[in-house]
Protein backbone atom coordinates (compact mmCIF):
# COMPACT_ATOMS: atom_id res chain seq x y z
CA UNK A 1 0.00 0.00 0.00
CA UNK A 2 1.45 3.01 -0.85
CA UNK A 3 0.94 6.61 0.65
CA UNK A 4 -1.99 8.72 -1.09
CA UNK A 5 -1.19 11.68 -2.91
CA UNK A 6 -1.44 14.96 -1.66
CA UNK A 7 -1.72 16.10 -5.20
CA UNK A 8 -4.50 17.60 -6.65
CA UNK A 9 -6.23 15.33 -9.10
CA UNK A 10 -9.43 15.33 -11.12
CA UNK A 11 -9.84 18.40 -10.67
CA UNK A 12 -10.81 21.65 -13.21
CA UNK A 13 -7.16 23.17 -13.68
CA UNK A 14 -8.75 26.70 -12.03
CA UNK A 15 -9.33 24.76 -9.25
CA UNK A 16 -5.74 22.67 -8.96
CA UNK A 17 -3.92 26.35 -8.92
CA UNK A 18 -6.27 27.39 -6.79
CA UNK A 19 -5.29 25.06 -4.61
CA UNK A 20 -2.07 25.90 -2.67
CA UNK A 21 -3.25 29.46 -2.17
CA UNK A 22 -6.84 27.83 -0.36
CA UNK A 23 -4.92 25.71 1.81
CA UNK A 24 -3.08 28.65 2.86
CA UNK A 25 -6.48 30.37 3.79
CA UNK A 26 -7.60 27.03 6.00
CA UNK A 27 -4.18 26.93 7.65
CA UNK A 28 -4.32 30.60 9.05
CA UNK A 29 -8.27 30.15 10.42
CA UNK A 30 -6.57 27.49 12.10
CA UNK A 31 -4.12 29.60 13.39
CA UNK A 32 -6.52 32.89 13.66
CA UNK A 33 -9.59 31.74 15.11
CA UNK A 34 -10.03 34.32 17.96
CA UNK A 35 -9.21 37.42 15.13
CA UNK A 36 -11.02 38.84 12.65
CA UNK A 37 -11.76 36.51 9.60
CA UNK A 38 -13.65 39.02 7.22
CA UNK A 39 -13.61 38.26 3.66
CA UNK A 40 -11.31 41.36 3.08
CA UNK A 41 -8.25 39.34 5.17
CA UNK A 42 -8.80 35.82 4.16
CA UNK A 43 -8.82 36.94 0.56
CA UNK A 44 -5.67 38.60 1.37
CA UNK A 45 -4.03 36.07 2.28
CA UNK A 46 -5.24 33.77 -0.44
CA UNK A 47 -3.94 36.92 -2.82
CA UNK A 48 -7.37 36.80 -4.76
CA UNK A 49 -9.83 39.37 -5.30
CA UNK A 50 -12.80 39.10 -2.48
CA UNK A 51 -15.38 37.93 -5.84
CA UNK A 52 -12.98 35.70 -6.94
CA UNK A 53 -11.85 34.67 -4.04
CA UNK A 54 -14.85 33.41 -2.29
CA UNK A 55 -16.17 32.02 -5.64
CA UNK A 56 -13.04 29.51 -5.92
CA UNK A 57 -13.49 29.06 -1.81
CA UNK A 58 -17.28 27.88 -2.19
CA UNK A 59 -16.86 25.86 -5.53
CA UNK A 60 -14.05 23.58 -4.18
CA UNK A 61 -14.71 23.06 -0.66
CA UNK A 62 -18.63 23.06 -1.27
CA UNK A 63 -19.35 25.43 1.64
CA UNK A 64 -18.65 29.53 2.23
CA UNK A 65 -15.90 30.32 3.65
CA UNK A 66 -18.19 32.61 6.11
CA UNK A 67 -20.18 29.03 7.22
CA UNK A 68 -16.48 27.18 7.39
CA UNK A 69 -15.30 30.14 9.71
CA UNK A 70 -18.59 29.70 11.79
CA UNK A 71 -18.26 26.01 12.33
CA UNK A 72 -14.11 26.31 13.17
CA UNK A 73 -15.37 28.59 15.66
CA UNK A 74 -18.77 26.35 16.88
CA UNK A 75 -16.63 23.22 16.97
CA UNK A 76 -14.39 24.82 19.45
CA UNK A 77 -17.02 26.21 21.10
CA UNK A 78 -18.92 22.70 21.62
CA UNK A 79 -14.95 20.97 22.78
CA UNK A 80 -15.33 23.45 25.71
CA UNK A 81 -18.86 22.97 26.30
CA UNK A 82 -18.36 19.57 26.92
CA UNK A 83 -15.04 19.07 28.06
CA UNK A 84 -14.39 22.45 29.80
CA UNK A 85 -15.99 24.54 32.60
CA UNK A 86 -15.74 27.77 30.06
CA UNK A 87 -18.36 30.29 31.15
CA UNK A 88 -20.94 30.43 28.29
CA UNK A 89 -20.47 34.40 28.01
CA UNK A 90 -16.90 33.95 27.85
CA UNK A 91 -17.26 30.99 25.24
CA UNK A 92 -19.74 33.10 23.38
CA UNK A 93 -17.60 36.23 22.93
CA UNK A 94 -14.48 34.27 22.16
CA UNK A 95 -16.23 32.90 18.89
CA UNK A 96 -17.10 36.53 17.85
CA UNK A 97 -21.11 37.06 19.06
CA UNK A 98 -21.71 40.02 21.18
CA UNK A 99 -23.47 37.99 23.86
CA UNK A 100 -25.31 34.57 24.70
CA UNK A 101 -28.37 34.94 23.11
CA UNK A 102 -26.83 35.47 19.38
CA UNK A 103 -24.54 32.62 19.95
CA UNK A 104 -27.39 30.69 21.24
CA UNK A 105 -29.38 30.82 18.09
CA UNK A 106 -26.16 30.36 16.02
CA UNK A 107 -25.55 27.36 18.05
CA UNK A 108 -28.92 26.23 17.97
CA UNK A 109 -29.25 26.92 14.07
CA UNK A 110 -26.83 24.82 13.36
CA UNK A 111 -25.58 22.29 16.22
CA UNK A 112 -29.56 21.64 16.62
CA UNK A 113 -29.11 22.35 20.60
CA UNK A 114 -28.72 25.32 22.58
CA UNK A 115 -25.16 25.76 24.33
CA UNK A 116 -26.69 24.70 27.88
CA UNK A 117 -28.15 21.37 26.68
CA UNK A 118 -25.23 20.49 24.63
CA UNK A 119 -23.32 21.04 27.61
CA UNK A 120 -25.77 18.97 29.77
CA UNK A 121 -26.19 16.15 26.75
CA UNK A 122 -24.20 16.65 23.71
CA UNK A 123 -26.13 14.68 20.90
CA UNK A 124 -23.09 13.60 19.26
CA UNK A 125 -24.28 11.65 15.89
CA UNK A 126 -26.09 15.46 15.07
CA UNK A 127 -23.36 17.00 15.92
CA UNK A 128 -20.59 15.31 14.13
CA UNK A 129 -23.55 15.07 11.05
CA UNK A 130 -23.42 19.25 11.18
CA UNK A 131 -19.58 19.39 11.38
CA UNK A 132 -18.83 16.71 8.38
CA UNK A 133 -18.24 19.24 5.87
CA UNK A 134 -14.84 20.43 8.44
CA UNK A 135 -14.29 16.51 8.36
CA UNK A 136 -15.05 16.30 4.63
CA UNK A 137 -12.13 18.82 3.66
CA UNK A 138 -9.95 17.79 6.13
CA UNK A 139 -9.57 14.84 4.96
CA UNK A 140 -10.33 15.57 1.06
CA UNK A 141 -7.62 18.52 0.94
CA UNK A 142 -5.33 18.19 4.12
CA UNK A 143 -4.28 14.57 3.89
CA UNK A 144 -1.06 13.41 6.28
CA UNK A 145 1.39 11.83 4.27
CA UNK A 146 4.53 10.99 6.62
CA UNK A 147 7.68 10.88 5.91
CA UNK A 148 10.12 7.92 6.10
CA UNK A 149 12.36 9.15 8.98
CA UNK A 150 9.53 10.78 10.64
CA UNK A 151 9.14 7.38 12.56
CA UNK A 152 11.90 6.65 15.70
CA UNK A 153 12.44 3.35 17.72
CA UNK A 154 12.19 4.27 21.33
CA UNK A 155 12.37 1.81 24.30
CA UNK A 156 9.85 2.95 26.43
CA UNK A 157 9.06 1.98 30.63
CA UNK A 158 6.02 0.66 32.00
CA UNK A 159 3.41 2.26 32.81
CA UNK A 160 0.59 2.04 35.32
CA UNK A 161 -2.70 3.75 33.87
CA UNK A 162 -6.30 4.31 35.06
CA UNK A 163 -8.11 2.99 32.18
CA UNK A 164 -11.72 3.84 31.55
CA UNK A 165 -12.79 1.51 28.65
CA UNK A 166 -15.15 2.91 25.82
CA UNK A 167 -17.41 0.05 24.30
CA UNK A 168 -19.40 0.54 21.53
CA UNK A 169 -20.07 3.26 18.60
CA UNK A 170 -17.57 5.51 18.32
CA UNK A 171 -19.26 8.54 17.84
CA UNK A 172 -20.08 8.39 21.12
CA UNK A 173 -16.88 8.66 22.54
CA UNK A 174 -17.31 12.04 24.07
CA UNK A 175 -19.75 10.63 26.27
CA UNK A 176 -17.22 8.32 27.37
CA UNK A 177 -14.32 11.05 27.28
CA UNK A 178 -16.97 13.49 29.91
CA UNK A 179 -17.18 10.72 32.23
CA UNK A 180 -13.25 10.41 32.32
CA UNK A 181 -12.53 13.76 32.66
CA UNK A 182 -15.29 14.02 35.68
CA UNK A 183 -13.18 11.21 37.14
CA UNK A 184 -10.41 12.90 36.68
CA UNK A 185 -11.03 15.98 38.04
CA UNK A 186 -12.91 13.99 41.21
CA UNK A 187 -9.15 12.11 41.55
CA UNK A 188 -7.03 15.26 41.31
CA UNK A 189 -5.14 13.78 38.21
CA UNK A 190 -5.30 16.39 35.62
CA UNK A 191 -3.10 16.17 32.19
CA UNK A 192 -0.29 18.36 33.70
CA UNK A 193 0.27 15.61 36.30
CA UNK A 194 -0.99 13.07 35.19
CA UNK A 195 -0.13 11.72 30.92
CA UNK A 196 -3.11 10.89 29.13
CA UNK A 197 -2.93 7.95 27.38
CA UNK A 198 -5.68 6.27 24.35
CA UNK A 199 -5.09 2.46 23.78
CA UNK A 200 -6.39 1.61 20.16
CA UNK A 201 -7.91 -1.93 20.82
CA UNK A 202 -10.06 -1.53 17.37
CA UNK A 203 -9.82 0.72 14.28
CA UNK A 204 -13.19 2.47 13.56
CA UNK A 205 -12.63 1.96 10.01
CA UNK A 206 -12.85 -2.15 9.66
CA UNK A 207 -14.66 -2.83 13.26
CA UNK A 208 -19.02 -2.99 13.64
CA UNK A 209 -19.84 -0.33 15.72
CA UNK A 210 -21.44 -2.05 18.28
CA UNK A 211 -18.13 -4.15 19.13
CA UNK A 212 -15.51 -1.26 18.82
CA UNK A 213 -13.01 -0.32 22.13
CA UNK A 214 -10.79 2.27 22.91
CA UNK A 215 -8.93 2.84 26.07
CA UNK A 216 -9.10 6.19 27.69
CA UNK A 217 -5.99 6.28 30.39
CA UNK A 218 -4.45 8.66 32.75
CA UNK A 219 -1.07 7.46 34.09
CA UNK A 220 -0.90 6.74 37.88
CA UNK A 221 1.88 6.00 40.24
CA UNK A 222 2.79 2.37 41.11
CA UNK A 223 1.86 3.33 44.93
CA UNK A 224 -1.34 4.33 44.10
CA UNK A 225 -4.18 3.24 45.66
CA UNK A 226 -7.27 2.11 43.49
CA UNK A 227 -9.97 2.25 45.91
CA UNK A 228 -8.38 6.02 47.11
CA UNK A 229 -8.41 7.24 43.45
CA UNK A 230 -12.28 5.47 43.24
CA UNK A 231 -11.52 3.24 39.77
CA UNK A 232 -14.40 0.84 40.71
CA UNK A 233 -17.05 3.30 41.65
CA UNK A 234 -16.27 5.18 38.58
CA UNK A 235 -16.10 1.85 36.02
CA UNK A 236 -12.16 1.95 35.68
CA UNK A 237 -9.60 -0.22 36.05
CA UNK A 238 -5.81 -0.55 36.81
CA UNK A 239 -3.71 -2.01 33.49
CA UNK A 240 -0.47 -1.39 32.52
CA UNK A 241 1.76 -0.04 29.35
CA UNK A 242 4.47 -2.71 28.91
CA UNK A 243 7.84 -1.79 28.59
CA UNK A 244 9.83 -2.04 25.42
CA UNK A 245 11.10 -1.18 22.10
CA UNK A 246 8.11 0.82 20.16
CA UNK A 247 8.10 2.88 16.83
CA UNK A 248 6.86 6.24 17.86
CA UNK A 249 5.41 9.12 15.93
CA UNK A 250 4.48 12.48 16.60
CA UNK A 251 1.54 14.16 14.71
CA UNK A 252 1.15 17.67 15.71
CA UNK A 253 -2.77 18.41 13.57
CA UNK A 254 -6.43 17.08 13.56
CA UNK A 255 -7.93 14.41 14.82
CA UNK A 256 -8.21 13.38 11.28
CA UNK A 257 -4.83 13.82 10.53
CA UNK A 258 -3.97 11.94 13.30
CA UNK A 259 -6.40 9.51 11.74
CA UNK A 260 -4.00 9.15 8.68
CA UNK A 261 -0.86 9.22 10.48
CA UNK A 262 -1.73 6.05 11.89
CA UNK A 263 -3.00 4.49 8.97
CA UNK A 264 0.38 5.35 7.58
CA UNK A 265 2.48 4.19 10.31
CA UNK A 266 0.78 0.54 10.77
CA UNK A 267 -0.42 -0.29 6.85
CA UNK A 268 2.66 1.74 5.37
CA UNK A 269 5.79 2.13 7.22
CA UNK A 270 5.06 -1.09 9.40
CA UNK A 271 5.37 -3.60 6.81
CA UNK A 272 8.30 -2.01 5.11
CA UNK A 273 10.27 -1.68 8.09
CA UNK A 274 11.34 -5.88 8.91
CA UNK A 275 9.90 -5.16 12.39
CA UNK A 276 7.77 -7.58 14.34
CA UNK A 277 4.91 -6.62 16.34
CA UNK A 278 4.59 -7.11 20.14
CA UNK A 279 0.85 -8.49 21.25
CA UNK A 280 0.02 -5.50 22.76
CA UNK A 281 -2.50 -2.29 20.41
CA UNK A 282 -1.51 0.79 19.19
CA UNK A 283 -1.37 3.59 21.69
CA UNK A 284 -1.25 7.04 22.25
CA UNK A 285 0.00 9.61 24.57
CA UNK A 286 -1.56 12.90 23.89
CA UNK A 287 0.52 15.68 24.76
CA UNK A 288 -1.40 18.87 23.68
CA UNK A 289 -4.82 19.18 23.64
CA UNK A 290 -7.71 20.94 21.35
CA UNK A 291 -9.56 22.96 22.56
CA UNK A 292 -6.67 24.33 24.87
CA UNK A 293 -4.27 24.49 21.71
CA UNK A 294 -5.61 25.31 18.38
CA UNK A 295 -6.30 22.66 16.53
CA UNK A 296 -3.85 22.19 14.39
CA UNK A 297 -1.22 22.50 17.01
CA UNK A 298 -2.68 19.67 19.38
CA UNK A 299 0.24 16.87 19.66
CA UNK A 300 -0.37 13.44 20.30
CA UNK A 301 2.68 11.07 20.10
CA UNK A 302 1.34 7.37 18.56
CA UNK A 303 3.47 4.23 19.78
CA UNK A 304 3.74 1.26 17.62
CA UNK A 305 4.71 -1.86 20.52
CA UNK A 306 7.97 -3.86 18.58
CA UNK A 307 9.38 -7.05 19.73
Amino acid sequence: MKPRSTRPTGRPPGQARSLPRLLRVLRHIDGHLDDDLDLDRLSGVAAFSKHHFHRRFAALFGITVHRYVQLMRLKRASYRLAFRDSPVLEIALDCGYEGPEAFARAFRRHLGQSPSGFRQRPRWTSWQDALQPLARIRTTHMPTDVPADAVTIVTVPATRVAVLEHRGDPATIGDSLRRFIAWRKAAGLPPRLSATFNLFHDDPATTPPNAFRLGLGAAIGEDADPARLGLAEAGLVVAVIPAGRCARLRHTGTQEGLARAADQLCRVWFPQSGETRRDFPLYAQRIAFFPDVPEHEAITDLFLPLA
